[in-house]
């Protein structure tokens, strides 16, 4: 039997509730293919400030540096925003643990579900039933981390910077991201302006002959961000830097309007024939005003778990069954709050973990 260790981080507000139905439907995972899952829990986030003083404590660290991968849930909420910002949850778990663990892609689903196409604003005509669109955004480069940069009250200013490995690093991830898809990318520039995005389409156009298999375009950022509004479904893989990824994954996620479904994951680079390190995480924040409440989706945590099982562990088919588990429960008309529409069944948090790996 194969053990695995997953770092599991619940964080804050409705995280250790949703957590706890992601590591329910690991369990039956476990179960179903023969594995085994040493689940290590440890503080993170407001939590661990009350606890340890810090957000991101060396213990919490360590324990992640054991494991295979990560399972994050949210951090933050009114209690620490009185902190220092370098001190509150976020910027001080998120941002270092991205650092330390040199994850510097970020993949990020924008899923509708056919059973959930009437809370997309966008019309019926324009989503069909439902669409799947990757956003994989490089998270370690670019204009938000090129030097120099500063503000001294007269002028402000900032360097965008990529260099060709970089470039190739975060396009070969995308690259094998499509090719598990269906094998479709496009690359977001604005080789029309800038320098940098010039040099990014020279190195993933060259990179793309790699990948005779997956079809590849280019496409400007301002008539993407108009293509995904007009028509979502044209797209597979969206590649981006640093700060178009950020943009348009937000854009690409609440065109699905539904925040709770939607899971993401930030990897790691991984040496040749191995499966990369990675943080997987829900797309929304730690909703402390729900919290205690038993009412969460916990939808986004258990498709984070299942991108784990996938991109960190190789288990495909197992993300597969969640997806269609997930898929069933919908189908059988079962609803958490914030996706509740009329003739439908709300059921709580624990309900909604139930159903789903009832299903696995």
């Amino acid at each position: 039997m194969k053990t695995y260790t997953i770092a599991v981080l619940p964080g804050d507000g409705i995280g250790p509730e949703v957590m706890a139905e992601a590591e329910k439907v690991l369990a039956k995972i476990a179960g179903k293919y023969d594995l085994s899952f040493n689940f290590t829990p440890a503080d993170v986030g407001g939590i661990a400030i009350d606890r340890h003083g810090k957000a991101l404590p060396e213990d919490t660290v360590e324990t992640c540096r054991k494991a295979d991968a990560v399972l994050f849930g949210s951090v933050g909420g009114p209690k620490w925003e009185t902190l220092p910002p370098e001190e509150q949850p976020e910027r001080g778990a998120l941002l270092p643990l991205r650092k330390i663990f040199g994850l510097f892609a970020n993949l990020r689903p924008a899923i509708v579900f056919p059973q959930l196409k009437e809370a997309s604003p966008l019309k019926a005509g324009i989503i069909g039933e439902g669409f799947d669109v990757m956003v994989v955004r490089e998270l370690t480069g670019g204009i938000y981390f090129g030097q120099p940069k500063g503000n001294d009250g007269v002028k402000g200013f900032d360097t965008m910077v990529y260099t060709a490995d970089e470039i190739e690093r975060i396009g070969r991830l995308a690259f094998e991201t499509a090719r598990r898809r269906n094998s479709r990318l496009v690359s977001i520039d604005k080789a029309n302006v800038l320098s940098t995005m010039v040099l990014w389409r020279q190195v993933i156009t060259k990179l793309g002959a790699e990948y005779p298999d997956v079809s590849l375009s280019h496409m400007y950022v301002d008539n993407a961000a108009m293509q995904l509004v007009r028509n979502p479904r044209q797209f597979d893989v969206m590649l981006c830097g640093n700060m178009f990824g950020d943009i348009l994954s937000d854009e690409a996620s609440m065109i699905t309007g539904s925040l709770g479904m939607l899971p993401s994951a930030s990897l790691a680079e991984a040496s040749e024939g191995e499966l990369p390190f990675g943080l997987y995480e829900p797309s929304g924040g730690s909703a402390p005003d729900i919290a205690g409440q038993g009412i969460a989706n916990p939808i986004a945590q258990i498709l984070s778990a299942g991108m784990l099982l996938k991109y960190s562990l190789g288990l495909d088919k197992a993300y597969d069954d969640i997806y269609a588990a997930i898929e069933g429960v919908l189908d059988e008309g079962y609803r958490t709050a914030d996706i509740m529409s009329p003739g439908m069944k709300q059921i709580g948090t624990g309900e909604m973990g139930d159903r789903i790996a009832g299903k696995i």
